[in-house]
């Protein structure tokens, strides 16, 4: 009741649930800095979030993690990595009700590449299109 999920995440909730005990929640340093200074470069959205991940309902399967996820445009919009648990019927039979495959945003992507990791160089190689 009144809890509403948005269908995408950000790097604020990456910075909320950040544990610096907890090896899978560490967030480097640069990260950081990036986030406080809000300093997305293009990678931001319309409201000025940088967008980590979103879920779709797909029709996929186990095995389908690091498959493209692609709008109907024909780009490069995500990188599908898990789905809900409910959702792993689709197995068996999918259900748009409850399939939910959940995907790396392009954007958050290219944001580390670029900014965390340095390799401006891959993405001037790159036609990058982004509204």
């Amino acid at each position: 009741d009144a809890v509403f999920y948005n269908y995408y995440t950000t790097l604020k909730g990456v910075m909320e649930k950040e544990d610096p005990n907890n090896w899978e929640f560490v967030v480097p340093e640069k990260l950081k800095d990036l986030y406080e200074a809000k300093d997305f470069g293009r990678y931001a959205n319309e409201k000025g979030e940088m967008p980590v991940a979103f879920i779709g309902n797909l029709d996929i399967t186990g095995g389908n993690s690091g498959s493209p996820v692609i709008d109907s445009k024909g780009r490069l919009i995500g990188i599908n990595f898990d789905r809900v648990w409910e959702g792993t019927m689709s197995d068996i039979e999918f259900d748009p009700d409850f399939c939910r495959n959940i995907s790396l945003d392009i954007r958050y992507v290219l944001f580390i590449i670029d900014m965390i990791g340095d390799a401006d160089h891959l993405i001037d190689e790159m036609t990058i299109e982004l509204e």
